[in-house]
C-alpha cells in the first residue's frame, strides 16, 4: 500500500542555504547559473522527459503582500506563538472552527486583493519560451492559475478560493461565504472596516501590520492577539441544510441553524471548510498521482520560493532525485534536506547540472526571462 501525501509542517531546523555553482552568490551569478540550468541539454537518461517541472512555496508570493512561513519576515519568524489548525482540529471543535473563520474573515481581504507579482509572471513566460513544462505549487493563493492559465499548474495544497463541505462534498464561492460571516457577525464587520480605514490591511511591511495588531499569514488568516473568538459564527452548508446526508448506516443527520442562519452545535453535519489541504490532512490519491506525474514528465525540476518543509513537496523532489533529474532550488534561506540533493555534483558545473541561489524570486526571475531572451536572439543570429 503506498504511504499517502500529507501536508505535515518540518519544525526542525534548516541548514544554511548551499550556494551552487560558488559564482551563484550574487544576482548576476544566480542569474547566469539559472540560464545554463534552463538552456542545458536533455539528460540522456531521461529521454522522455520535457522541460522543467517548477515546485513553488510561500515566498514566491512574498512581494504579491503575503508573509511567507520561514523567511526573515516570514510567519514562524516573527511570530513565535503562531501554529496553523490542523485538520482533526477543524473537523472536530466547533470552538476550533470559530477561531479559524474568525481570523480568516480578517484574513481574506488582504489575500482577495492581492495579486501576482513579477516571479508569476516570469514562470509565465518561462512557459512561453518553451523551458517550463508545468508548474506544482503548494500555494494556496491562486496567483499561478491568474498569472499563466495556459501553463499546467497543479495546486498540491487547494485553494482557497472555494470551500467544500465535509459531509456532501459540495462547493461553495469564498466570496459569497465572506458576505455570509459578514452578516452573521456585525461586530467582527465593524472590525474589519476599522483596520481598513487605518490602512491595516494595505500595507505590506510585516512591522506596520504588528503595529497595528495584525499579522497577516500565508494560509490567508489573521493572528488577532486577546480576540473573542467565541462569539464568532459562521453559516451551515446551504445543500446540507437542504437535504440533510445519510450517515454510511442510513441515519439521516440533522444540520440545524440559529435565528440567523448560524451553524448550531447541536449539528450532526453541514460543516464547510476551505478547499485546502490542512496540515495533518492527507492529499487526495489524484492529486497526488498527478503530482509524481509531473516530475516523472519532466526532465528538470526547479523549487521556488521553498524550504520545503512540509513532506508532500519534499518527497516530489526526493522523487526527482531518485529518477536522477538535475535539481534547482531558488529560496531565501535553507531548504529541507537540500546537501542530500546535491552531494554529488562536482566543482566543474556551471548550473547546467544543478543549481542553488539565496536571492528573492520576484528579482531574479524577470532578469533570468531578459537574459534568456537574449541568449534566444543570438542564437537566432548566430
Amino acid at each position: 500500500m503506498q504511504k499517502p501525501f500529507m501536508r505535515i509542517p518540518y519544525t526542525g531546523p534548516l541548514p544554511p542555504p548551499i550556494i551552487i555553482p560558488r559564482n551563484a552568490n550574487t544576482p548576476t551569478g544566480a542569474i547566469h547559473a539559472l540560464s545554463n540550468f534552463f538552456t542545458a541539454p536533455k539528460p540522456a537518461h531521461l529521454p522522455n522527459g520535457h522541460g522543467t517541472v517548477l515546485l513553488t512555496g510561500a515566498g514566491i508570493s512574498v512581494a504579491s503582500g503575503l508573509a511567507d512561513y520561514r523567511g526573515t519576515a516570514g510567519t514562524y519568524t516573527l511570530n513565535k506563538t503562531y501554529r496553523p489548525i490542523y485538520y482533526n482540529e477543524f473537523l472536530s471543535s466547533h470552538e476550533a472552527r470559530k477561531r479559524y473563520w474568525a481570523r480568516s474573515f480578517l484574513g481574506w481581504t488582504n489575500l482577495n486583493k492581492a495579486r501576482p507579482n513579477s516571479a508569476h509572471h516570469a514562470v509565465r513566460d518561462l512557459g512561453e519560451l518553451g523551458f517550463v513544462s508545468s508548474v506544482i505549487t503548494q500555494n494556496v493563493d491562486s496567483f499561478h492559475p491568474i498569472a499563466h492559465p495556459d501553463l499546467p499548474t497543479l495546486e498540491l495544497h487547494g485553494y482557497l478560493r472555494s470551500l467544500v463541505c465535509v459531509n456532501c462534498g459540495h462547493g461553495y464561492p469564498r466570496r459569497e461565504f465572506q458576505q455570509k460571516l459578514s452578516k452573521l457577525n456585525p461586530a467582527w464587520a465593524s472590525f474589519l472596516a476599522e483596520m481598513l480605514e487605518v490602512g491595516a490591511l494595505d500595507t505590506e511591511n510585516p512591522d506596520e501590520r504588528r503595529e497595528k495588531g495584525l499579522k497577516t499569514n500565508p494560509d490567508g488568516d489573521v493572528d488577532l492577539p486577546d480576540a473573542p473568538y467565541s462569539t464568532f459564527r459562521y453559516p451551515a452548508c446551504p445543500v446540507c441544510l437542504e437535504d440533510p446526508p445519510l450517515l454510511a448506516d442510513g441515519t439521516r443527520t440533522l444540520v440545524e441553524i440559529d435565528n440567523d442562519g448560524a451553524w448550531s452545535s447541536t449539528s450532526t453535519a453541514g460543516v464547510l471548510k476551505p478547499a485546502v489541504i490542512m496540515f495533518g490532512e492527507s492529499i487526495p490519491s489524484d492529486v497526488k498521482s498527478a503530482a509524481e506525474k509531473a516530475i516523472d514528465d519532466a526532465g528538470r525540476i526547479l523549487v521556488i520560493g521553498s524550504s520545503l518543509a512540509t513532506y508532500s513537496a519534499w518527497r516530489l523532489v526526493k522523487r526527482a532525485k531518485e529518477r536522477g533529474m538535475p535539481i534547482g532550488v531558488l529560496n531565501l534561506g535553507g531548504a529541507r534536506g537540500e546537501e542530500s540533493f546535491f552531494q554529488d555534483i562536482g566543482a566543474g558545473n556551471d548550473g547546467s547540472l544543478g543549481v542553488r541561489c539565496s536571492e528573492n524570486a520576484d528579482k531574479i526571475l524577470p532578469q533570468l526571462i531578459e537574459n534568456l531572451r537574449s541568449m534566444h536572439r543570438g542564437w537566432e543570429g548566430g
